[in-house]
């Protein structure tokens, strides 16, 4: 199994930055695509990025390129998503995820942000 627990959100005005940290523990964790995913009030909840242990391969949504960056700190654990130019929109919990592609998928308990206007 895997345990993941984010830190790192509160309450931002617009056009500010936060920086998320997901820090992650179990087994064969190397195995994992680490990503970000949130969920707004009354939506779904919608892919972020991702990043994975080994390499230099990032992925993003196309709402947030070039604002956010995910990055990995192979020693802590630990992955991050760095946040600027915050919009209103970007409102949501923000949840960590670890995907071994292919079997179960582990959710941290999530992080909120609010960006007020």
């Amino acid at each position: 199994q895997v345990q993941l627990v984010e830190s790192g959100g509160g309450l931002v005005q617009a056009g500010g930055s936060l920086r998320l940290s997901c820090t992650a523990s179990g087994r064969a964790l190397s195995r994992y695509v680490m990503g970000w995913y949130r969920q707004a009030p009354g939506k779904e909840r919608e892919f972020v990025a991702a990043i994975r242990w080994t390499g230099v391969n990032t992925n993003y949504a196309d709402s947030v390129k070039g604002r956010y960056t995910i990055s990995r700190d192979n020693a802590k654990n630990t992955v991050y998503l760095q946040m600027n130019i915050l919009k209103p929109e970007d409102t949501a919990i923000y949840y960590c995820n670890a995907d071994p592609r292919g079997g179960a998928n582990y959710w941290g308990k999530g992080t909120l942000v609010t960006v007020s206007s």
